[in-house]
């Protein structure tokens, strides 16, 4: 008989810890940046990594190779974005923040793109998906170990003939656009990486020449985690004309949004 209670006590504690994990801890931190962030970021990462000895990054090329058709983009998209939502948060720049990065890069129809921050090539592949015929995509990726998985999501999507991944500090490749890839100016560019990268990369963007006037610059993640110093330059610069866009952080209900802002020369 005790070890019958015991038994039961076993399974209502191990119940009580998945749906804390599971559904409870998860409705309440998708509201407060910081917890959603600590949360998501690095305890369920860590956890998992530990638990599955794979990487979050390998668990969403996984879930791509399972769900996603072979050579078409947006089913791609798609999986990605049904991992993050039902399995797994992740730091893509999500559904509803894509939609917006979605019509910014068909209003501008960029023959030059450059993307600051691979990650697993989520809005890499949304941008290349949009793309006229004969345009050119640079993403740079910091993290050789991304810069992996993202190669193979690209290829999975089919769009490797639109897209150069770049492997190294942006602060190291941003002076050699011009000499390695032959490119004079990018008509946009998505800033998407380490947040404290947006300012000094900006800013040597303008130093090279890389920007023309009608460039557009639309910055990802400006609330949150956030990147103020990028803000008070951007908005104030009388070289750009800047727009807010609200939304939330990827896959919560946590304020962000993305900055769009013209490069008037």
């Amino acid at each position: 008989m005790m070890w019958l209670t015991l038994l039961y006590g076993c399974a209502g504690g191990a119940a009580l810890l998945y749906a804390l994990y599971r559904w409870v801890i998860p409705s309440v931190v998708q509201y407060h940046a910081g917890l959603a962030l600590v949360w998501h970021d690095t305890i369920v990462e860590g956890l998992l990594n530990a638990l599955t000895q794979t990487t979050r990054p390998q668990r969403m090329l996984a879930a791509v190779q399972k769900s996603a058709t072979r050579g078409d983009p947006r089913s791609v998209v798609k999986a990605i974005d049904q991992f993050c939502r039902q399995k797994e948060w992740a730091m893509n720049v999500g559904d509803e923040k894509g939609c917006i990065l979605d019509s910014v890069v068909t209003e501008v129809n960029p023959a030059t793109v450059l993307e600051l921050g691979t990650y697993c090539a989520y809005s890499t592949v949304r941008i290349a998906s949009l793309l006229p015929p004969d345009a050119k995509l640079i993403t740079l990726e910091f993290n050789p170990h991304n810069a992996a998985i993202a190669r193979q999501v690209i290829a999975w999507a089919g769009l490797g003939d639109k897209i150069q991944l770049v492997e190294g500090p942006s602060g190291d490749w941003i002076p050699k656009m011009k000499e390695k890839f032959g490119i004079e100016t990018f008509d946009l560019v998505f800033l998407d990486h380490w947040k404290d990268r947006y300012l000094p990369d900006t800013k040597l963007m303008e130093e090279c020449g890389l920007l023309r006037k009608g460039s557009v610059l639309l910055a990802d993640n400006v609330i949150c985690p956030g990147t103020p110093d990028y803000l008070e330059y951007i908005r104030n610069s009388p070289r750009y004309k800047s727009q807010y866009f609200r939304s939330h952080l990827e896959y919560t209900k946590v304020e962000d949004g993305l900055e769009k802002s013209v490069f008037l020369g």
